[in-house]
């Protein structure tokens, strides 16, 4: 069964949660700068799909090594088809909404994440 991509959306841990975000998951493996845990209202936090720190740092948010980051990223989901697979089903079930802390509301590990949980590739 194909996820809806309105029950997958993207959101910064610096915007106002709202009711219509659903399941609201923080995927960086940093808590968001100045952001308090009630305010931040994280159902769940699954550090193990972040992109690893080596990842993280060689990216620095470059948007020239974009397509790169999405290559390597979606390398390094593939070890982790369980959480996947419980996103998916949360997905199944109502609104997910992928929380993350970057500005670039482009290039960021969310984007990719969403991708692969829609599409099972980037």
């Amino acid at each position: 069964m194909r996820l809806s991509p309105d029950n997958i959306r993207l959101k910064r841990a610096y915007e106002v949660p709202a009711r219509t975000d659903g399941t609201r998951v923080l995927v960086d493996r940093l808590w968001p700068r100045g952001v308090r845990k009630e305010q931040a209202a994280i159902d769940e936090w699954v550090k193990e799909l972040a992109p690893s720190a080596a990842l993280r740092k060689w990216f620095g948010h470059d948007p020239e090594r974009w397509l790169e980051f999405r290559r390597r990223y979606a390398q390094e989901l593939s070890g982790h088809a369980e959480a996947l697979d419980r996103l998916r089903a949360l997905a199944r079930n109502g609104p997910v909404t992928l929380v993350y802390a970057a500005r670039d509301q482009v290039h960021n590990d969310a984007v990719v994440l969403r991708e692969i949980l829609l599409h099972g590739k980037v």
